[in-house]
């Protein structure tokens, strides 16, 4: 009888491991899930950001369209790649390129860039840059976590049974790091 107790125990042992486990990648995949959604709202308000931007330039540079167009479009297949981390990383890594462009075409154009609106414009496009890396550094210590949980022993095993998978990391480099300074002389 008292080898029936200590199996029933090594059972119920067992069990309330495997469920404390299976509770910690639920906890972990969400915050993952968490993570990649407070990224998307700042990529989203980039997004929002670049047609005013586009306009203002286009106000001052119209012979540069086709800068002016790449951005446009960067910014759509962005938009149009909602979805995971790995998905979103090469749109994303476009309209970098493409934003870093169009702040190379203003540097030819001076009293565009002491416009108080571009200065706003870019003020706030320098802020969700922040903001997105912020996020992003967040998401990837998340992934960190639950990919560390799912390779290592015996969590691994869990994550095997249960088809808790690894979560990709998220790099995208910021398109503008801080605003340039406007001289006046």
């Amino acid at each position: 009888m008292t080898a029936l107790y200590v199996v029933g125990a090594i059972v119920l042992l067992i069990a309330l491991a495997l469920g404390i486990s299976y509770n910690r990648f639920v906890h972990q995949r969400n915050l993952v899930r968490n993570a990649w959604h407070n990224i998307d709202t700042e990529l989203q308000r980039r997004y929002d950001l670049i047609p005013n931007l586009v306009e203002t330039v286009r106000g001052y540079a119209a012979h540069e369209e086709r800068v002016l167009t790449q951005v446009t479009e960067a910014r759509a297949a962005a938009i149009a790649s909602n979805g995971p981390a790995d998905a979103q990383e090469a749109p994303e890594r476009a309209l970098v390129g493409e934003l870093r462009g169009l702040f190379a075409v203003v540097e030819r154009y001076p009293d565009l860039k002491a416009s108080e609106h571009f200065l706003e414009l870019q003020r706030e496009l320098v802020d969700t840059e922040d903001r997105i890396q912020v996020a992003r550094r967040i998401y990837n210590a998340n992934v960190r976590a639950l990919n560390t949980r799912v390779e290592t022993f015996p969590s691994g095993f869990v994550a095997g049974w249960f088809r808790f998978e690894r979560a990709p990391y998220f790099e995208v480099d910021a398109a503008v790091r801080t605003p340039p300074v406007v001289r006046t002389e």
